[in-house]
């Protein structure tokens, strides 16, 4: 199965895609990790795309998409993928569509106010890249990853300054998308409209959903 999980920032995406991979045996694919991995390790793309990340923009649709084409290429997205943080405007969405034919658009449908309050109290793994939550997803020992004991840190665009900026950029540039994959009778809504709602009851929406599809 072919599925984008669509949202604002901070909406769970990359939480609940990483709980459902396993589970369809798919990869969860984030453009934003793979942007991140770009710019840990210094390469080409990671300096083209430094300033625009930390300014909380988006990255230009070619050199997403040039990203996303070469991902989805590899040996285990054969079977279906999860995207996380792709496609994010329309021309992406319509280049997109000539490359994959998605089965289902799973949005997100989370108020301001949690989001802003769910991003500034996330935080990533440096190593293995899982997030955690200090409100709703805590690690079991402070500032350490459950999965692989690496350092749990704040993103520099999760930090105050930038939520309200990057909610802006998603407004203008990705809302859109809501309405382009409605008409194409692919998209389900699923709401979260509380901070203290656990992961795994959102998980069980999204897989409620996916099941009535098949």
């Amino acid at each position: 199965m072919k599925i984008v999980l669509f949202g604002p920032p901070g909406s769970g995406k990359g939480t609940y895609a990483s709980r459902i991979a396993p589970i369809y045996k798919i990869p969860h694919i984030s453009t934003g990790d793979i942007f991140r991995g770009h710019l840990a390790q210094k390469t080409e793309l990671g300096k083209k795309i430094e300033d625009v990340m930390k300014s909380g923009n988006l990255v230009p649709d070619d050199l997403t998409m040039d990203v996303v084409k070469d991902r989805l290429s590899q040996a285990d997205c054969k079977n279906g993928f999860i995207l996380d943080g792709f496609p994010r405007t329309i021309p992406q969405a319509e280049m997109f569509d000539k490359m994959e034919k998605v089965d289902v658009i799973v949005n997100l449908v989370v108020p301001d106010e949690i989001i802003i309050k769910r991003l500034s109290s996330r935080l990533s793994c440096k190593e293995c890249k899982t997030i955690f939550n200090t409100l709703t997803l805590k690690p079991k020992i402070e500032g350490k990853c459950d999965k692989c004991g690496g350092e749990l840190f704040l993103r520099d665009d999760d930090k105050p300054e930038q939520i309200k900026n990057r909610l802006e950029v998603y407004r203008r540039q990705t809302m859109p998308l809501v309405d382009y994959y409605r008409k194409k009778g692919i998209s389900y809504d699923v709401t979260c409209d509380r901070i203290d709602i656990p992961p795994e009851e959102i998980v069980a929406k999204i897989l409620k959903v996916l099941e009535s599809l098949k």
